[in-house]
């Protein structure tokens, strides 16, 4: 009997929907990189569906909209996915319409409240923790007595520190050690590294591993997530990696580029690939049936 063959990264069918990181990717330090929006408009003009995500949970997907336009990039709200989108997205399937006590901005907030989770501080279910501009030590000492009183501890990210204009501050993770040490439970942090951020955002816009390929500019989160995600991955080094620090890490990236400048051709190549092997038609057709079967049918009244 035959064994089973591997499928090599290289075997796999073209590319044909985008995942791609915010910050060191697109952006840096508020300002587009160059080819970023170059790379955007090609996904728009090809209709190839995208997210570009982020482990920051403080905005909501229509404030970073905001926050991308003033760097002069073009990217709907519904093409953004945060770790507070895909924390809201977990606990929906973990325990749907329950409680939480929640530390964090309104990005967390407003993703909770869209779930159907109701806020509160009368024996959550949850605790969810996020990040803060200012946490208050009153806060988390409740979060910690929830806790130790059986509340489940969740985190939007596992990221120690976060930049500002005056330098690193501490961020959830440093946060989560806390709360740790405190209560000796540790979280279950849904933000990359976390693969299933990702495919929670494969779920959003309706795509499947095989076919998708990540863009990011780290190895030790959206590298290592994207891997787990069954995802290619291309690193770009306009970001937190340099090429010597590939060698520091026991997984490689699919492929390694300069810049998102060189990702439009990558995109453009695959959408033709794609388009010349029938793989589009076939995506688009599948689409369609899943949508008559997904939509009630109109009931013929003459019979």
């Amino acid at each position: 009997m035959a064994s089973d063959q591997i499928v090599t990264l290289d075997d796999m069918p073209p590319v044909t929907s985008w995942l791609s990181d915010m910050d060191g990717v697109l952006v840096r330090e508020e300002k587009a990189i160059d080819g970023a929006q170059k790379f955007l408009d090609t996904l728009h003009e090809l209709e190839i569906p995208f997210l570009v995500f982020t482990n920051n949970s403080i905005y909501t997907p229509r404030d970073l909209s905001a926050r991308l336009a003033h760097s002069g990039l073009n990217v709907p709200e519904e093409h953004i996915w945060t770790s507070a989108l895909a924390t809201a997205a977990f606990l929906t399937q973990q325990s749907p319409e329950s409680s939480a006590y929640v530390i964090g901005e309104a990005g967390l907030t407003t993703a909770l409240h869209e779930a159907g989770y109701v806020l509160t501080e009368t024996e959550p279910e949850y605790v969810v923790l996020g990040e803060t501009r200012t946490y208050d030590f009153n806060a988390i000492t409740r979060a910690v007595r929830f806790i130790e009183a059986g509340a489940k501890f969740i985190a939007t990210n596992p990221d120690v520190t976060g930049p500002s204009e005056n330098g690193i501050l501490p961020a959830t993770g440093s946060v989560a050690a806390m709360i740790t040490k405190a209560t000796g439970k540790s979280p279950y942090f849904v933000g990359k590294p976390n693969s299933i951020m990702l495919r929670a955002g494969l779920n959003k816009i309706g795509v499947h591993s095989e076919g998708t390929a990540l863009v990011g500019d780290r190895m030790d989160t959206d590298v290592q997530a994207g891997i787990e995600a069954g995802l290619r991955t291309h690193l770009v080094l306009t970001g937190s990696t340099s090429k010597k620090d590939i060698d520091n890490f026991p997984f490689r990236p699919y492929q390694v580029h300069k810049s998102i400048a060189e990702m439009v051709d990558v995109v453009k190549e695959n959408h033709k690939l794609a388009k010349e092997s029938g793989l589009l038609e076939k995506l688009e057709n599948d689409r369609k049936e899943e949508e008559m079967l997904t939509t009630p049918g109109e009931v013929d009244h003459d019979k």
